[in-house]
């Protein structure tokens, strides 16, 4: 069977391309890490592609805000090429500051593909402070191919702005629509606004949400670090498994990319 093809896409600043395309590869994708200005170029090249996977890192420094120079290449220079990758059915997922940039060009909060003006943000972290320590999440929501399973997974988060913030009715709605997809919870598995098992503050504990669609998936805290047994910092303790808990993400997305191969 041919492979479904896996796009990761970076620009100066961006430092997990690496991870997010060996796992994807390990998940069974033909993974390819290409430029943005290689992208802009040629934009339909992007209608080649199954599946489009924005790493976390710095992009553009954050000089204007993280992720905003990033989603405004992507709302303003590949608008029409993203919406057709959509009706295609196809798959997009952000982690950190892939979800800033996704977040920003407004592809998770609106009614259609595009939302303009996005209707959240992800603002500075409440301690004031970058945050890098392990988190406890509970998948709140299957309305995306990326998860199975209602359950607590363990990921960890590397950001300064994290926290995940809407007005009540934008968030009322996101839980109506069941697309918030991940809170983070305490040791009792309850979804909470305490620190640290919040680390940035997020609003009623979100750490992940997707479209409408459910096609489109962001979330702060990285899944592409979690993908051995041993990366878990408690791994000699718990249960002897394959896989860590973020492989499933990409296993998931790789196998309803397939669906797509023709």
């Amino acid at each position: 069977m041919t492979q479904p093809r896996a796009l990761v896409l970076r620009a100066a600043g961006t430092n997990c391309e690496r991870e997010t395309a060996w796992v994807l590869g390990k998940a069974g994708a033909e993974a390819e890490i290409l430029h943005v200005n290689e992208l802009l170029a040629d934009p339909d090249r992007l209608l080649t592609f199954h599946l489009l996977a924005i790493p976390g890192g710095f992009s553009y420094g954050d000089d204007l805000g993280s992720g905003v120079v990033f989603a405004n290449q992507m709302r303003t220079r590949l608008k029409s090429q993203i919406e057709k990758f959509i009706e295609n059915g196809k798959l997009m997922l952000g982690i950190c500051n892939g979800f800033q940039v996704l977040l920003r060009a407004g592809l998770l909060t609106g009614r259609d593909v595009f939302d303009d003006p996005p209707r959240a943000t992800l603002a500075w972290n409440l301690t004031g402070r970058y945050e890098d320590r392990w988190v406890d999440l509970r998948i709140v929501s299957e309305k995306t191919p990326f998860v199975s399973g209602r359950k607590i997974v363990s990921y960890p988060v590397a950001h300064a702005e994290g926290r995940f913030f809407a007005s009540d009715e934008v968030l009322d709605e996101l839980e109506q629509d069941q697309q918030v997809v991940f809170q983070y919870v305490d040791e009792s598995g309850r979804p909470t606004q305490e620190y640290p098992a919040n680390p940035n503050g997020a609003s009623r504990g979100i750490a992940g949400i997707c479209s409408k669609s459910g096609q489109v998936l962001g979330l702060m805290p990285h899944p592409e670090r979690n993908v051995r047994p041993f990366h878990h910092p408690e791994w000699t303790r718990r249960p002897r498994v394959e896989y860590g808990d973020g492989f499933e993400i990409f296993q998931n997305a790789v196998r309803r990319a397939g669906q797509l191969v023709g």
